[in-house]
C-alpha cells in the first residue's frame, strides 16, 4: 500500500480470526440487511399507525408535535422503503430497478432528518437528565434504525449493480464472506485536519458564553443568576456536580465530540495507544468511532444549519424575532445565542462528517480475494 506523504503509517497485528458465529452476521450484512430493513419498516408502521390512531402525541420539536396524518405518512414511507429493500434481494430488469432507486432515494432522506433530535437525547441519558418524552425518543431512535438500515441496504445495492463486492465495494471473485485486509494506519491529510479544525473552532462563542453564565457573569443581556436559576430547577446530580465548577454539561458534551472528531483525524484513532493499558496496540474496530461520528455529526450538522441560516434572516427583519423568553430579556441576545448555537452545533457536526469520511476512507478494508487478485495482477505486470 502507498501511504501519502502527508499521513503516518503504523502496522496493526492482525485480529483473530472470527469464530462462526461471528462470520455469520457481521460478515454477512449485504444479505441481512434487506430483510432486517423490511422488519424495521413493517415495526415502524404498526407503531406510526397505533400512535395516529391512539391519538398518542409524538413532539418534534418543543411545542410541536407530529400531526396524525403526518404519521400516516411515515407509516407508508416505512413500508415503501421496507418493501424496495426486498426487492434488492432480486434480480431486477430496468424499470424495477429504477423504481428501488426512487423508493430509496426518497424514503432515506426523510428518515434522516427524523434522527435530527438524537444528539439532545444523547446528551439527555448522558447526564441522567429526565427525559422529556418517551414517544419523542422512541420516534428519533426508529428513525435512527431505519436510516442506518437503508444506507447500508443502498451501499450494497449499489455496489451489486457494479459488479463488485457488495460487502468491501471491490471486484473480485467469490463470496464476499471472507477474512478482511485492513489497511497500515495513517492520519487524515492535512488539508482535511485543517477543515476539521476550523469547523470545531465554530464551539467557542457558545462555550464561551455558556462558561461566563456558570462563573457568575453576565453575557447578552442575561445575568448568571438568571441563567443559573431558569437551567438549574430540571437539571440532575451529574448537571449540577458540572455547573458548579464551571462546566455546562453542553460545553462538556461538545468537549466528547472534539475528543472523537481529533480520534477520527489521528492514528490512535485507528490503534489503541498505550494510555489504553489492556488494550494498547490493538486495531480499533471502524464502528466503534464512525457509528456515533455518524449519528450524532449528521443531525449536528442539519441543526446547527438551520440556526445558522435563521439567525441573519431574524436579525434582518426577513423573518419574525423570537420572542425572548427567561433568562433572555432581549430578543437581540436571543438572536445572537441562536447564531451561536449554530455555529457551534453545525461547526462540530460539519467537522465530524469531514473527519468521519476521512476515517472511512482511510480505514476501509478490502476481502482478501479482492488483495490477492491486485497483487497476482501486480506481479503479473
Amino acid at each position: 500500500m502507498v501511504v501519502p506523504a502527508n499521513s503516518e503509517a503504523k502496522a496493526i497485528p492482525r485480529p483473530p480470526e472470527a469464530g462462526p458465529g461471528r462470520v455469520g452476521w457481521s460478515r454477512r450484512w449485504p444479505a441481512w440487511a434487506p430483510r432486517a430493513a423490511a422488519l424495521w419498516g413493517a415495526v415502524y408502521a404498526a407503531v406510526e399507525i397505533t400512535w395516529a390512531a391512539a391519538g398518542t402525541t409524538v413532539p418534534w420539536k418543543a411545542h410541536a408535535s407530529h400531526a396524525p396524518a403526518v404519521q400516516l405518512l411515515l407509516a407508508a414511507l416505512a413500508l415503501l422503503a421496507g418493501t424496495a429493500c426486498l426487492a434488492t434481494t432480486r434480480t431486477l430488469g430496468g424499470p424495477a430497478r429504477a423504481a428501488v432507486a426512487t423508493a430509496l432515494t426518497v424514503t432515506l432522506p426523510v428518515f434522516v432528518v427524523g434522527t435530527i433530535g438524537l444528539p439532545i437525547h444523547f446528551v439527555t441519558l448522558m447526564f441522567l437528565s429526565r427525559v422529556e418524552s418517551a414517544t419523542g425518543l422512541a420516534q428519533v431512535l426508529l428513525n435512527t434504525a431505519g436510516a442506518a438500515l437503508l444506507f447500508l441496504v443502498g451501499l450494497s445495492h449499489r455496489r451489486r449493480l457494479r459488479g463488485h463486492c457488495p460487502r468491501c465495494g471491490r471486484p473480485h471473485p467469490g463470496t464476499g464472506d471472507g477474512p478482511l485486509v485492513h489497511p497500515a494506519a495513517s492520519r487524515a491529510s492535512n488539508r482535511t485536519r485543517t477543515a476539521a479544525c476550523l469547523l470545531m473552532c465554530g464551539l467557542l462563542p457558545w462555550a464561551a458564553v455558556k462558561s461566563i453564565w456558570l462563573l457568575g457573569g453576565d453575557a447578552l443581556g442575561v445575568t448568571a443568576e438568571d441563567w443559573q436559576r431558569t437551567t438549574g430547577d430540571g437539571a440532575s446530580g451529574p448537571a449540577r456536580a458540572a455547573a458548579s465548577v464551571g462546566i455546562d454539561v453542553t460545553v462538556l458534551a461538545g468537549a466528547v465530540g472534539v475528543f472523537l472528531l481529533l480520534g477520527l483525524l489521528h492514528t490512535w484513532g485507528q490503534v489503541f495507544p498505550r494510555w489504553t493499558v489492556f488494550l494498547a496496540g490493538r486495531r480499533v474496530p471502524r464502528p466503534l468511532p464512525l457509528v456515533p461520528a455518524w449519528l450524532t455529526g449528521v443531525p449536528l450538522a442539519m441543526y446547527g444549519t438551520v440556526l445558522v441560516v435563521l439567525a441573519p434572516l431574524m436579525a434582518t427583519g426577513l423573518l419574525p424575532a423570537i420572542e425572548p423568553s427567561p433568562p433572555f430579556t432581549t430578543g437581540s441576545g436571543l438572536t445572537w445565542m441562536v447564531a451561536f448555537g449554530g455555529l457551534a452545533f453545525g461547526g462540530l457536526g460539519l467537522g465530524l462528517i469531514v473527519a468521519a469520511r476521512s476515517y472511512a476512507a482511510r480505514t476501509r478494508p478490502a476481502c482478501a480475494a479482492a488483495r490477492a487478485e491486485t497483487g497476482a495482477a501486480g506481479s503479473s505486470a
